[in-house]
């Protein structure tokens, strides 16, 4: 059994788009036994790009089922058949994220047309579904519509299936495609994983972490792990079989997290911030051991673009203000910034220059009591100097609105 799909999406960015328009023929070798086609109300804008090229509107969406309403249709359309498309990881990770989203771990067998046709219609001029179909003579109305493409993509595997007289060609990409091999492995493990800052946790099969770290990009570190040659990453290659992930967003959410589960990650800041002659400089540290410097930087590059920071605003020249302005002792406020994710904001609780306790909150939440506070917050085992620089350039940038602690 076999579900033949197509999707089309809204166009927004990699991870983040959602589903427009979907079609799924249900089809058994021989003829289609069931068939679901919608349009999606994706909740949120369509490219300008996707509306010319899809012919599908913001107007056409907005009464359309929203993906949650459609989910149980398309596990009952899909399941115990092996899903077909063309360039099928698209449509198989369009459908895994919008699941995701529901909290519903969505798998199932894969088969691309592209890479069978390839292997069955050789020297073919372009394998685009398009232009493939119209030199193979399959009709195909409504391009870059779910219903028109996934249609041709029927016509074009039947015509596959036909070709491939001992059924072995499509079997063997089958088996190659869903078998349980080292480089699916991998495929698997990292396909769903954020090209974002975060901590990453690498665990066996019991579930135990085996290897833990806060890396700048969850998807291309773990992807680096398991193409290394190093004997260091052998055990985590062969006993990983999960990867869990928590994000951060900002290098200031990971060191509060640090900070609060107690682990102390001493970090490299070797470049200071110095106000010599009438204007700021970033130089090494250990040059002048005997001057403070009034920032740390891990970079000159760091350093460099805070000192343009600086050169913007005209009442940091006076150096005075400029140390008052991220000075840390005898604070007491409430600091709201940038979250994990967009729609969700951070708090901190900094009392006599020294935060406390950090939480998070939804954009829609109100916050104005230190009682609502306290059911949000995480307290702080210990704040590090790295926290307390981090936050001072946080100040600098202006990265945090500061309030009066609420009462």
């Amino acid at each position: 059994m076999y579900s033949i799909i197509d999707i089309e999406s809204n166009g927004a960015g990699y991870r983040k788009e959602c589903i427009i328009d979907i079609a799924i023929y249900r089809y058994d070798g021989q003829k289609i036994t069931d068939q679901f086609i919608s349009l999606v109300n994706p909740e949120g804008d369509i490219t300008p790009f996707v509306q010319k090229l899809t012919n599908i509107t913001p107007k056409m969406v907005k009464t359309a089922p929203k993906f949650h309403e459609i989910a149980k249709r398309i596990i009952e359309i899909t399941q115990n058949t092996t899903l077909v498309g063309h360039n099928i990881d698209f449509d198989y990770r369009m459908l895994r994220q919008s699941f995701q989203r529901l909290g519903y771990d969505f798998k199932i067998n894969t088969l691309d047309t592209i890479p069978l046709a390839k292997k069955l219609i050789p020297d073919e001029v372009s394998y685009s579904l398009g232009k493939l179909v119209k030199s193979l003579g399959i009709p195909l109305t409504n391009h870059h519509r779910a219903e028109g493409d996934a249609r041709a993509t029927l016509e074009l595997f039947k015509l596959l299936v036909s070709k491939d007289t001992e059924n072995e060609i499509i079997q063997k990409q089958h088996d190659e495609t869903n078998a349980k091999t080292y480089i699916n492995k991998i495929k698997v493990l990292t396909q769903d994983l954020p090209n974002e800052k975060g901590f990453v946790y690498f665990q066996n099969e019991e579930g135990k972490i085996i290897f833990t770290d806060h890396v700048q990009d969850i998807n291309k570190f773990s992807k680096k792990i398991f193409n290394s040659k190093s004997k260091k990453w052998e055990p985590v290659q062969k006993n990983v079989e999960q990867i869990n992930f928590e994000l951060t967003g900002t290098d200031i959410i990971a060191k509060l997290i640090l900070n609060s589960k107690g682990i102390k990650k001493r970090e490299m800041l070797p470049f200071g911030l110095y106000y010599r002659n009438n204007k700021y400089v970033v130089e090494k540290n250990k040059l002048n051991k005997a001057e403070k410097p009034i920032l740390k930087f891990r970079s000159f590059t760091q350093g460099s673009k805070a000192i343009q920071f600086i050169g913007k605003i005209e009442e940091y020249n006076d150096i005075e203000f400029f140390k008052k302005k991220i000075e840390f002792k005898k604070r007491n406020e409430l600091w709201l910034g940038q979250g994990r994710k967009l729609g969700e904001k951070l708090f901190l609780i900094v009392e006599n220059g020294k935060v406390i306790s950090y939480g998070f909150y939804e954009l829609f939440t109100q916050i104005q009591t230190l009682s609502k506070l306290s059911k949000l917050k995480i307290d702080l085992l210990f704040q590090s100097t790295d926290l307390n620089n981090e936050l001072q350039l946080a100040l600098l940038r202006g990265d945090f609105e500061t309030l009066p602690l609420p009462k």
